[in-house]
Protein backbone atom coordinates (compact mmCIF):
# COMPACT_ATOMS: atom_id res chain seq x y z
CA UNK A 1 0.00 0.00 0.00
CA UNK A 2 1.10 3.52 -0.87
CA UNK A 3 1.98 5.88 1.91
CA UNK A 4 0.71 8.68 -0.13
CA UNK A 5 -2.05 9.77 -2.26
CA UNK A 6 -2.30 11.94 -5.29
CA UNK A 7 -5.52 13.85 -5.97
CA UNK A 8 -6.10 14.16 -9.75
CA UNK A 9 -9.99 14.97 -9.35
CA UNK A 10 -11.31 17.12 -7.03
CA UNK A 11 -14.81 17.62 -5.93
CA UNK A 12 -16.10 20.65 -7.75
CA UNK A 13 -18.68 22.23 -5.13
CA UNK A 14 -21.84 23.29 -6.74
CA UNK A 15 -21.76 26.67 -5.64
CA UNK A 16 -24.91 29.58 -7.21
CA UNK A 17 -22.65 32.89 -6.56
CA UNK A 18 -19.94 32.15 -9.51
CA UNK A 19 -17.44 31.46 -7.12
CA UNK A 20 -15.19 28.20 -7.96
CA UNK A 21 -14.59 25.55 -4.76
CA UNK A 22 -12.33 22.18 -5.97
CA UNK A 23 -11.81 20.45 -2.61
CA UNK A 24 -8.83 18.18 -2.76
CA UNK A 25 -8.66 17.11 0.46
CA UNK A 26 -11.39 16.92 3.18
CA UNK A 27 -14.48 15.17 4.21
CA UNK A 28 -16.55 14.76 0.55
CA UNK A 29 -12.82 14.20 -1.44
CA UNK A 30 -10.88 11.77 0.80
CA UNK A 31 -13.57 11.58 3.63
CA UNK A 32 -10.68 13.37 6.36
CA UNK A 33 -12.07 15.30 9.09
CA UNK A 34 -9.20 16.89 10.52
CA UNK A 35 -8.11 19.04 7.41
CA UNK A 36 -9.62 20.06 4.11
CA UNK A 37 -7.73 21.61 1.17
CA UNK A 38 -9.42 23.61 -1.54
CA UNK A 39 -8.39 25.50 -4.61
CA UNK A 40 -10.89 28.77 -5.00
CA UNK A 41 -11.37 31.56 -7.62
CA UNK A 42 -13.72 34.27 -6.23
CA UNK A 43 -15.07 36.32 -9.19
CA UNK A 44 -15.04 39.95 -8.92
CA UNK A 45 -17.75 41.66 -6.56
CA UNK A 46 -18.42 38.23 -4.73
CA UNK A 47 -19.42 38.30 -1.03
CA UNK A 48 -20.34 35.23 1.63
CA UNK A 49 -22.40 36.48 4.52
CA UNK A 50 -20.78 36.28 8.06
CA UNK A 51 -20.15 33.34 9.55
CA UNK A 52 -18.27 31.71 13.07
CA UNK A 53 -16.84 28.74 11.96
CA UNK A 54 -15.89 26.17 14.77
CA UNK A 55 -12.18 25.30 12.42
CA UNK A 56 -9.74 27.54 11.94
CA UNK A 57 -8.98 28.90 8.44
CA UNK A 58 -5.46 29.64 6.36
CA UNK A 59 -5.94 31.13 3.12
CA UNK A 60 -3.23 31.29 0.91
CA UNK A 61 -3.75 34.45 -1.85
CA UNK A 62 -1.80 33.33 -5.73
CA UNK A 63 -3.19 35.82 -7.56
CA UNK A 64 -5.81 38.94 -6.85
CA UNK A 65 -7.02 40.14 -3.62
CA UNK A 66 -9.72 39.10 -0.77
CA UNK A 67 -11.31 41.12 1.97
CA UNK A 68 -11.59 40.00 5.05
CA UNK A 69 -13.71 41.66 8.05
CA UNK A 70 -12.69 39.77 10.81
CA UNK A 71 -14.49 41.09 14.20
CA UNK A 72 -14.83 44.49 13.43
CA UNK A 73 -11.56 44.76 11.25
CA UNK A 74 -11.16 45.05 7.71
CA UNK A 75 -8.09 43.54 5.93
CA UNK A 76 -6.76 42.88 2.54
CA UNK A 77 -4.14 40.10 1.62
CA UNK A 78 -2.49 40.46 -2.04
CA UNK A 79 -0.76 37.43 -3.63
CA UNK A 80 1.57 36.26 -1.87
CA UNK A 81 0.55 37.10 1.17
CA UNK A 82 -1.76 34.42 3.91
CA UNK A 83 -3.52 34.43 7.18
CA UNK A 84 -4.70 32.07 10.09
CA UNK A 85 -8.19 33.27 11.30
CA UNK A 86 -8.50 31.38 14.53
CA UNK A 87 -12.14 29.07 15.30
CA UNK A 88 -14.74 30.35 16.72
CA UNK A 89 -14.19 34.13 14.89
CA UNK A 90 -16.66 36.55 13.05
CA UNK A 91 -15.15 36.52 9.85
CA UNK A 92 -16.84 37.41 6.56
CA UNK A 93 -15.21 37.11 3.32
CA UNK A 94 -14.95 38.65 -0.24
CA UNK A 95 -13.43 40.08 -3.43
CA UNK A 96 -15.05 43.17 -4.21
CA UNK A 97 -12.19 44.24 -6.00
CA UNK A 98 -12.38 44.44 -10.31
CA UNK A 99 -10.09 40.99 -10.80
CA UNK A 100 -10.42 37.44 -9.73
CA UNK A 101 -8.54 36.28 -6.28
CA UNK A 102 -7.12 32.62 -6.47
CA UNK A 103 -6.54 31.35 -3.15
CA UNK A 104 -5.83 28.14 -1.25
CA UNK A 105 -7.90 27.49 1.79
CA UNK A 106 -7.29 25.30 4.33
CA UNK A 107 -8.86 24.36 7.55
CA UNK A 108 -8.46 22.44 10.79
CA UNK A 109 -10.79 20.26 11.43
CA UNK A 110 -11.94 19.94 7.79
CA UNK A 111 -14.77 22.52 6.58
CA UNK A 112 -18.07 21.25 7.55
CA UNK A 113 -21.07 23.12 6.35
CA UNK A 114 -22.82 21.97 9.80
CA UNK A 115 -19.85 23.53 11.60
CA UNK A 116 -19.66 27.22 9.65
CA UNK A 117 -22.42 29.12 11.18
CA UNK A 118 -23.03 31.18 8.36
CA UNK A 119 -25.24 34.21 9.14
CA UNK A 120 -28.66 35.09 7.47
CA UNK A 121 -28.23 37.78 5.08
Amino acid sequence: MKKYFIQKAPFVVPTTDGKLIEEHHGIPTTKNPAISIAHMIAPPHWKEPFQTPEFEEYTYIISGKKQFIIEDETVILEAGQSIKIEKNTRVQYSNPFEEPCEYIAICTPAFDFTKVHREEE
